[in-house]
């Protein structure tokens, strides 16, 4: 009776476990902070540092409120082109990902290689070699936004792909579908809310995105961040990020709302 009820009843794990992670947590915090060359005390000398700067960039400057609505229409434009692309190219890239969608290993292993080449250059990086490419403008960001939502939406979908229900695609097997109707008819139907999820949460991000890009020269409301800090203009500066950040919230409550609906 006593052996049935420890089979029931599992001991607790051993706090020695806990107390090792946390010696592990704490040493590598401390090697990293040798590394880098940071310490806690030169964070408190640098305080008074920082509340001049929080001084100097208050009461913000909102006669500079009219110069930035453009900028910010362009950065809200440049995530929205971006994005759109991006997801459009994040279709047959997720179905080839796919080890249940593609069977072949020599097709989708290369894909997906190329797919994490993709998600690991920053889109700072892409948008300068972009601006390298094109030059100066909108153009090199709406690229970079394409590229790094192709990488995200990508992954995102072809990991939802690889968890749907076999039977609908078995039993359109069984009655002679070939291998478009069953992606159209089996595959689609069962990803497309979580797809359009992933293509608005990576809307959201590309907008945050989007509103740095100008410092390498892509476009967008950037540009009015790179010119303000480089004349220390902070109360302009200041202008521009409170703007920026009631956009990205109130496009942050639309999108979860929309999500909510949609899963």
């Amino acid at each position: 009776m006593s052996a049935n009820a420890e089979k029931l009843h599992p001991k607790p794990p051993r706090k020695i476990k806990h107390y090792f992670t946390a010696i592990i947590l704490v040493v590598l915090l401390w090697r990293s902070a040798v590394l880098t060359d940071s310490s806690i005390g030169e964070l408190i000398s640098g305080l008074p540092n920082m509340l001049d700067l929080l001084k100097e960039m208050f009461p913000p400057n909102w006669g500079y409120f009219d110069n930035i609505i453009d900028a910010m229409l362009e950065t809200i434009r440049m995530a929205l082109v971006g994005t759109t692309f991006g997801a459009i190219l994040a279709v047959p890239v997720a179905l080839l990902c796919a080890s249940n969608i593609t069977q072949s290993r020599w097709l989708h292993y290369p894909v997906r290689m190329v797919l994490n080449l993709i998600r690991t250059i920053p889109d700072l990086l892409l948008a300068s070699i972009f601006v390298a490419i094109f030059g100066l403008g909108a153009l090199p960001g709406i690229f970079a936004l394409t590229v790094f939502s192709l990488g995200l939406i990508a992954k995102l979908t072809y990991e939802s792909l690889e968890t749907i229900e076999q039977g609908p695609l078995e039993a359109m097997t069984s009655v002679g579908a070939n291998k478009t109707q069953r992606i159209m008819f089996g595959v689609i139907p069962q990803v497309q809310a979580h797809f359009m999820s992933y293509v608005l949460y990576a809307f959201e991000i590309n907008v945050r995105a989007a509103a740095v890009l100008g410092l390498v020269g892509a476009g967008g409301i950037g540009h009015y961040y790179e010119v303000t800090l480089g004349f220390l203009e902070y109360d302009k500066t200041c202008t521009i990020i409170l703007f920026t950040l009631a956009v990205v919230l109130i496009i942050d409550y639309v999108s979860t709302k929309l999500r909510e609906k949609l899963i």
